[in-house]
């Protein structure tokens, strides 16, 4: 492969990472809002599952970033982001006695939720296969081969 290419899957994986980095930060230091959504959905313990969550979404988004066990973590990132697409966006969203108009905002941005996770599920898949490229600690160790 291209030094080229090498370069593009480097920045690649730097964007595939930052939401999950930035996300993960977020959910660690105010779990709050994720609670909330993780019980609206009916599961329990939402305060640990925020946490949980906040962590796998920080540790794989770095793990993606520097090229670490990118066909684990590419997998796992691929089955997270269907996962919250069909449990967290999919949903319709009904709130009673919220304004018909905001409620159609809601679901629209919902439904631009789902093709996003699934897209995100479709590029982690990409990484998964392809491999972190020669910038990464993978290649570094051996993992993968490079040429």
């Amino acid at each position: 492969m291209s030094n080229t290419n090498n370069a593009i899957i480097l920045v690649a994986r730097i964007l595939l990472s930052f939401m999950f980095i930035y996300a993960g930060f977020g959910k660690l230091t105010d779990p709050a809002g994720t609670a909330g959504m993780i019980a609206g959905a009916g599961l329990p313990a939402s305060s640990a599952l925020a946490y949980l969550a906040g962590t796998f979404e920080f540790v794989t988004g770095l793990a993606v970033l520097v090229g670490y066990q990118t066909k684990v973590v590419g997998w796992l990132l691929a089955a997270f982001c269907a996962f919250t697409a069909i449990v967290f966006h999919l949903p319709t969203v009904n709130v009673p006695d919220f304004p018909a108009a905001a409620l159609g905002w809601i679901n629209a941005l919902n439904q631009i939720m789902v093709m996003k996770n699934f897209t995100l599920a479709g590029a982690y898949i990409f990484l998964a296969i392809v491999g972190p490229g020669l910038y990464s600690l993978d290649a570094r160790r051996g993992v993968y081969a490079v040429a």
